[in-house]
């Protein structure tokens, strides 16, 4: 009934499944990505259309736990569940990192990336199992993706490193380290650890990098297979005369700005360059004006980036060695049981504390 493709490895001493084919067949991408017992379903999909105004990528990645998947109902009196929780957020965060640079720079459409946990064994943790299954259904999706990436698990005990080591080896390893990449480089890493030298955790990114291989040469194999024909890309029409012009207007008193200290000064007369850039432009069509103020973020960028490599003193004036100036006032409220107010240059904490009684 279903055309399902299925590719499984040995890795790590627990067997790594990716099949598709099988569910939400009718999303751009999906793959069920299986490690030992733990399953989660990653889709990705993207709008067909781009909009033509939009100077950015337009990426979604939501990770989802779900407590059926560990046997358990939700608790509280609704018995639903909730908004997402601080592990849901991060690992988010954590499959979005690697991905987001990989996708073509004039694909503009908007994307998302879901991925379920349908099932937990407690011993897999299903960080590293999204990351993979993410990657191989953009990489099947026909979606404009510039990868796969696949990512591992490191961890450091008794002088070995560890490669996906399960909870309760975690409890007693000195390091838990992910990592991400492509065939050739890294492209993520996030790490906790004890006090270890930096050979080892060097090591540690390079021991990663190395046993996610089979991954990567496992996701190629599957998209062989089942891949979907990829997007064709709008051809990008020719900017350069605009983003000569923006130059030409706006790069001569960028950097005459980006030399004045004080932050107000400083923004204002940004904001001043940057309006006659727009002005230049007000006739032009919606697609100009946007690549225009996107030429003009590139060249702030330009400038600023110049400016470090070139040695020369931060934009407040500080060398690059120096901190801003630190205050700490307390007892800033007179009624509060403590309180405290931190400044940082021009960065302010007012911090309060309530004992209980």
């Amino acid at each position: 009934m279903f055309d399902i493709y299925r590719k499984e490895i040995e890795w790590g001493g627990r067997k790594l499944v990716l099949e598709t084919g099988h569910v939400a067949r009718q999303a751009d991408g999906a793959v069920l990505a299986t490690y030992g017992e733990t399953t989660v379903l990653c889709v990705a999909t993207a709008a067909k259309q781009a909009d033509p105004t939009r100077d950015f990528f337009p990426l979604t990645v939501n990770y989802i736990e779900r407590a059926y998947a560990a046997g358990k109902i939700p608790g509280g009196f609704f018995k639903r569940e909730g908004r997402p929780s601080e592990k849901e957020t991060l690992t988010s965060r954590l499959i979005d990192r690697p991905i987001r640079p990989l996708f073509h720079k004039d694909f503009k459409n908007e994307t998302q990336v879901i991925c379920t946990v349908l099932s937990h064994d407690m011993e897999n943790d299903p960080d590293v199992v999204a990351m993979i299954g993410a990657s191989a259904a953009l990489t099947l999706s026909g979606i404009p993706f510039l990868g796969p990436i696949a990512a591992a698990r490191v961890g450091y005990r008794d002088g070995e490193y560890l490669l996906n080591p399960t909870a309760d080896e975690l409890e007693t390893s000195a390091l838990d380290l992910v990592v991400a990449g492509t065939h050739e480089a890294v492209l993520m890493v996030e790490s906790e650890a004890k006090e270890l030298t930096e050979e080892v955790m060097l090591g540690a990114v390079m021991f990663g990098h190395e046993q996610m291989q089979p991954v990567v040469r496992a996701i190629i194999e599957l998209a062989e297979e089942a891949a979907k024909d990829p997007w064709d890309l709008p051809e990008s029409p020719d900017m350069s005369e605009v983003e000569e012009k923006v130059r030409e207007i706006a790069a001569e008193p960028l950097r005459e700005a980006y030399a004045i200290i004080v932050k107000q000064e400083r923004r204002n007369r940004i904001d001043a360059i940057r309006q006659e850039v727009r002005a230049a432009f007000a006739d032009a069509d919606e697609a100009v004006r946007a690549h225009a103020d996107e030429t003009f973020k590139k060249l702030e960028k330009e400038i600023v980036r110049g400016n470090i490599l070139a040695g020369k003193p931060r934009i407040d004036g500080r060398a690059l060695d120096e901190v801003r100036p630190i205050e700490a006032e307390v007892a800033f409220l007179p009624r509060a049981h403590g309180s405290a107010l931190f400044t940082r240059g021009e960065t302010q904490a007012l911090v309060v504390a309530t004992l209980g009684t």
